[in-house]
């Protein structure tokens, strides 16, 4: 697979749902609320930089998909889509 962009909201919720967690699930352990998360995975809200490995720690996101959305919203502030390369 290559390089492909997606919205920031969509991976969170595929690492959620990997994880078997409901958006309850990860919220309580990210002590965020649920309303809160629902934002972030519709893309009604662009999470921070800290907002990401805050959930990342908690889902276990591999450090390369991190190290990729981290380093896209270094280079163009916060924004809604990140690229990276998923690895099977």
């Amino acid at each position: 697979m290559g390089n492909t962009v997606r919205p920031v909201g969509d991976l969170l919720r595929e690492w959620r749902q990997r994880r078997h967690l409901s958006q309850l699930g990860l919220a309580c352990e990210a002590e965020i609320s649920t309303k809160h998360l629902s934002f972030l995975e519709t893309g009604r809200s662009l999470p921070s930089r800290e907002m990401i490995l805050h959930l990342a720690e908690r889902l276990n996101i591999p450090l390369l998909l991190l190290a990729a959305s981290l380093a896209l919203l270094s280079a163009n502030g916060r924004t809604a889509s990140i690229t990276c390369q998923v690895i099977a």
